[in-house]
Parts: structure tokens; sequence; C-alpha cells
């Protein structure tokens, strides 16, 4: 698409199936940054528990729907991306009577949007897609390879979708290199066509404060933060809470599951079956200001993606948050959770249960370990993986497709950090690193309200 300029700041349309913004925290991040640029952003995605049809927040208007039921084998599913589908494109109706959009962004999964998106070409709609998952890895990972018959059609209909949206994009974006890869080999793009905007956190925001409601001091507790899928491994988890509690006498461990999703049901009643009763938690939906307190108290974090076609080559925002907050953590070992890594995490070979369990019982055991992890967990999260320069190279893609140009960072900068964050609690000082490394090990706030 050649760039038009247009005068007045052009009106972006974000499509989102899968979560309820501004929940979704990439997502939201993409719109503040186009409003810090000057763009004016709207939102069609899935209502959340209590959400109401439409919200105006924070400069973005979102146009919420009632989401699908629970969609159960092909014909559920199929029902669900058709449903979710109208819904959207009704929506995105309203949202042009309201004003007109330039650009229209859609997030997968599903792959589905592209034909909204040329029925909205004709009317000078640009189309840019957001790759956020890689649909036919997920159907292996789930199903395994498809060995003939209705399995195999299902997984050429995912390509066959893959490809169409690939192909009817304008601009690609991808979470990492890996996704990068897969739309130039798989969709025919050009390398200049397809931006790298890594799913980084904005660590001046997202950064340690002194809990308000620190754990006990004999306790040691691991944390899950995230969504509750089949393939999201959170049954591991149990497994070697089970295996540490029950098996190597750690009675002092706990574990506290912050998140939803498909399975968490499930998860409930397999951590009953594994008498955990008084070791798990379970605090369904989370707002940013739980996830700072969970995260911040916390020991350590855990990973227990399981290695498979999909989690090898995406990017887990969990492993970032959990590096945002210096809290060291334990990780099967997958190819793209090393590219965020680095050496700030113990990696462990995919579903071995007593591997891990051996290296959150290191953690637990070396008090010097846990910190120097989160030292440098904390450093390369801020200096390799912050959100502000993934920022720019978001909305470059839309300046370059807009021709609008307006002065200004897509995130603002702060000239101070805030001692208190907006829940009145105090952030560790981390250029204090006698403090600092206090706070990594004992997560809490007793020593630094000795110092004040």
């Amino acid at each position: 698409m050649t760039a038009t300029t247009i005068v007045q700041p052009p009106h972006v349309l974000i499509i989102v199936q899968n979560l309820p913004v501004p929940l979704d925290r990439r997502v939201w991040l993409e719109c503040q940054a186009l409003i810090a640029r000057g763009y004016r952003v709207s939102v069609i995605c899935p209502k959340g528990p209590g959400d109401p049809g439409y919200q105006h927040l924070d400069g973005v208007d979102i146009y919420k729907y009632r989401p699908a039921p629970e969609a159960e084998g092909l014909v559920g599913f199929a029902w669900e991306f058709a449903y979710s589908w109208v819904r959207t494109a009704w929506l995105s109706t309203r949202v042009r009577r309201n004003r007109r959009f330039h650009i229209m962004q859609s997030c997968n999964p599903p792959d589905t949007f592209w034909l909204l998106a040329l029925l909205w070409r004709p009317f000078g709609v640009a189309f840019v897609f957001d790759h956020h998952d890689l649909n036919p890895e997920l159907f292996i990972s789930r199903f395994g390879e498809p060995q003939g018959g209705a399995r195999s059609l299902e997984y050429r209909g995912l390509l066959w979708l893959e490809r169409r949206t690939l192909r009817a994009a304008h601009r690609i974006i991808s979470t990492n290199e890996s996704y990068k890869a897969v739309a130039i080999r798989r969709g025919g793009r050009r390398p200049e066509e397809v931006t790298v905007v890594r799913s980084g956190p904005d660590t001046r925001q997202m950064r340690p404060i002194y809990p308000a409601r620190p754990r006990p001091s004999d306790e040691i507790n691991l944390v899950y933060l995230g969504i509750m899928g089949p393939q999201d491994g959170v049954d591991q988890v149990l497994l070697v809470v089970d295996e540490l509690v029950h098996h190597r006498g750690r009675t002092n461990v706990t574990v506290t599951l912050l998140g939803f999703g498909d399975c968490l049901e499930n998860l409930k009643v397999q951590s009953a079956e594994l008498g955990l009763g008084e070791h798990v938690t379970f605090t369904g939906r989370v707002d940013r200001a739980a996830i700072a307190e969970h995260l911040s108290r916390a020991d350590i974090g855990l990973c227990p993606d399981l290695k498979t076609p999909l989690n090898d080559l995406s990017t887990m925002n969990k492993t970032m948050e959990y590096m945002s907050y210096g809290l060291p953590a334990v990780s099967y070992d997958l190819v793209e959770t090393r590219v965020s890594g680095g050496d700030a995490l113990l990696y462990v070979p995919s579903s071995d249960i007593t591997a891990f369990a051996d290296a959150v019982e290191t953690l637990i055991d070396d008090q010097a370990l846990r910190a120097e992890l989160g030292r440098k967990a904390r450093a390369r999260v801020a200096t390799l993986m912050d959100w502000r320069p993934q920022a720019e190279a978001y909305v470059g893609v839309f300046d370059e497709l807009s021709g609008f140009s307006q002065a200004g960072p897509a995130v603002p900068a702060t000239e101070v950090s805030p001692s208190v964050d907006p829940e009145g609690r105090r952030y560790v000082d981390l250029d204090d690193a006698e403090e600092f490394n206090r706070f990594l090990i004992e997560r809490s706030a007793q020593a630094e309200r000795r110092r004040r």
C-alpha cells in the first residue's frame, strides 16, 4: 500500500477475540502507544465478567460483545468463530458510523478476520495483522501430527486461513523472530513487510513494590501467572508442588495460581485429589494491582509450558513479567524462552517433574542465587526487553501506512520515577543495591520499614 497523508489524526480499529481489553496487556500497551502518538483508537473485543458493552478508557473507545459459549469439538469451535466474526463485523459498522477508521488491526487467534479486512478495503481501510499465535502449531501441540481424515483436513484448513491472513495484510507485526520467519516462509512476505514487536513490559511501571501483605517469613511461595488452557502446562505446577510437599517434606511451600482459562476447574479438582488444598491458592482473574502484589511477595516464578511446536516458538509474557519484578524463575527449556530469559532463569528438560522440583529446591536453599537471578532478570528485561523501544517500532508501522507524523514518543518520557504506585504502595529503590538485594532475598517490607 502506498502511504497517503491524512490531515486529521488517523483512526485505528483493533480487533481482539481471545481476551477482553484492557486485560490483554500487549494490546492495551499498543493502544496507549497509538494514543500517545496522536492516533484515535477503537477496540472490538469480547466482554469480561461484569464488563459493559461500551467503555471509553484512557482515550480508547472499547466496544464489547457477549462471548460465545465455551466451545466443544469442531462444530463448537466453528460456531464460536462464526459467532464472534459476525458480532465483530456488526460492531465494526457501529464504529464506522461514529467515526471513519483508516487502519484495521486484527490480533489472532483466530485467523479469520482477513475477510473482514477485505470487505473494508474498498473504503480505503488498510490492514495490519498482529501475529500473536501460530494456530497450525497449536493444533499439532494439542492433537499431534494429523494422520489423515478429518484431522488432516482441519490442519490444512488452519494453514489456509493463516496464509490468507498473512497475504491479505498490508503489514505484519510479529512477536519475535521465530514468528517473523513463519510469516516470510508460509506467507510469502518480504522481510521488510514484517516488523518484530516483542511483548515487553513497561518496566518503569512494572517494577517491584513493598507488598501490602508480605508472606510469612517461614513460607516459600511459588507463583504462576497466565492463561490456564490445555497447552499451558499448569497441571505440571501441581505435580511439582506435590513432589515438593508430599515426597520431599517441603511442607512450607505454597503456590499461588493467578489467572483463568478452560482448565481452571479441572486444575481445582486435580489439586484436591493430590491433597494440596492447604498449599494451593487459585485467584482467578487478576488486575495489574494484584499482579504487582503477588509477584513482589512471591519467592520463585514458574514457567511450566511444555516443549511443543507452539510453545517452543512463542514468547511467554509471564517470563518477562516475573523478570520485571526481580523474581527468579524455573522454566522448561524452550527456544524463545531462552531468548527472553538468557542466563536469568533456570532451565530443565520438558515434562521432567523431578528436574523441575530439583531446580525449585535449589532456589529455595540458596538465597544468594535467588538474589543473583533476580538482579539479572530485572537488568535484562529493563535493558533488552522493555516496551518503550518496542512501542516506537509498533507505531512506526502505522506512521508508514498512514503518512501521519506527529512529534513525540510512543511512550511519553517520565522525568522522575514516582516513589509509590497508584495503590499507594512504595516502590523498591532499584538504585539502592543493598536494599534491593535485601528485598530480593526476603520479598518483604520489614527491613524497609525499619530503615525509614
